[in-house]
């Protein structure tokens, strides 16, 4: 379920909606009905207006829908209204993504990050509706004198989000040794960073000669990745690959993937893959620029990767984005074209750094 804001035109919205879409596939999920409803002014109680209630209820009955996607951020109340009002699942676009890292987590770091992030999501959540917990575990002997199930479940999630806490920053810790000593031995640290499916990890196999599973669907990659890059005789890197980024990232997310972020807020250049086929190019380049804002990385040296310039036709979108978004280097790296050509710009960038 889209919502469109006065602030927003229809092909934002349209191309926030499919992108929705895209994620509720990548969940699991079968999508039956999609719509964009307008919203002039927030409701407080449901996000949209009462007159849409009906609407919803219809089309909940009519096709046998038993879960509703907002493409949204939903408070509590709203979300527990709605689901009053639909008697079904309702979940917003965070929870939708939380979900599908929980899927995609296989390192004990990444469930970790992905753990403190729906912990959190759930704190305020909580209602008197018997929540099962058993998945975030702890609490035996931490019911106090009189204290309701309610009270219990919350002293529970908020134990268990300050032992995550305590284990992130043990990691980040470790990292930052691992780190120091990589920059004790010269080892510049270039970090890969661009919208989910841009082709990052295609790239890094094909720079380092690493075995990453490519897939292409969202968040294929999410816990982070290290290897040795030989530039030239004289130069070797250390190459990072991360998690995609994406529009309306859950804050939650990127304050509990911060141990990993570190590696790009600590690196020493930054490439930009951008898949310069997507028809939504722009929307994207903006949503990494507002997350690298956001972890305090906005202001980092970094070089724009035109990535999947196999799919073009012809130039001119490579020629139009270069006048607006500055020079870049083409590449392919499904096919390994114009891998050379950057090498030899990540070099020369380097170099001008470390004379400055």
């Amino acid at each position: 379920m889209g919502v469109r804001s006065a602030r927003t035109s229809r092909s934002e919205a349209e191309e926030s909606l499919q992108e929705l879409e895209s994620l509720a596939r990548s969940a699991g999920a079968q999508v039956v009905v999609s719509e964009i409803l307008p919203l002039d002014r927030p409701n407080p109680a449901i996000l949209l207006g009462k007159g849409k209630i009906p609407l919803l209820q219809e089309q909940v009955s009519q096709n046998k829908i038993d879960i509703v996607l907002f493409d949204e951020a939903l408070a509590p109340n709203q979300q527990r209204n709605w689901e009053e009002f639909l008697q079904v699942k309702v979940i917003d676009r965070t929870a939708l993504i939380l979900d599908i890292f929980a899927q995609r987590a296989k390192t004990r770091e990444g469930q970790l990050q992905v753990e403190l992030a729906q912990a959190n999501y759930l704190l305020p959540r909580l209602t008197g509706k018997g929540i099962l917990l058993s998945r975030l575990g702890g609490g035996i002997g931490t019911r106090g004198p009189g204290e309701t199930k309610l009270e219990v479940d919350r002293r529970r999630i908020r134990i268990r989000i300050q032992y995550l806490q305590q284990e992130l920053e043990r990691v980040r810790q470790a990292r930052s040794l691992q780190r120091r000593g990589r920059q004790e031995k010269g080892l510049p640290i270039i970090a890969l960073v661009g919208y989910t499916n841009a082709g990052k990890s295609t790239l890094f196999n094909r720079l380092t000669g690493a075995n990453i599973r490519v897939e292409d669907r969202l968040f294929s990659t999410l816990d982070p990745t290290l290897r040795r890059l030989r530039l030239s005789e004289e130069q070797t890197v250390i190459l990072s690959d991360t998690v995609g980024f994406i529009r309306k990232l859950p804050h939650l997310l990127v304050e509990a993937f911060r141990a990993t972020l570190e590696e790009v807020i600590q690196a020493t250049l930054l490439l930009h893959v951008v898949d310069i086929s997507s028809p939504e190019i722009e929307e994207q380049i903006r949503a990494v620029h507002e997350v690298l804002k956001e972890i305090g990385a906005g202001d980092k040296p970094s070089l724009l990767v035109w990535n999947k310039i196999d799919r073009l036709v012809d130039s001119y979108p490579s020629e139009r984005m270069e006048r607006k978004w500055g020079e870049g280097v083409m590449v392919s790296a499904k096919r390994g074209q114009g891998l050379d050509l950057l090498k030899q710009r990540v070099a020369s960038l380097l170099t001008i750094g470390m004379e400055q």
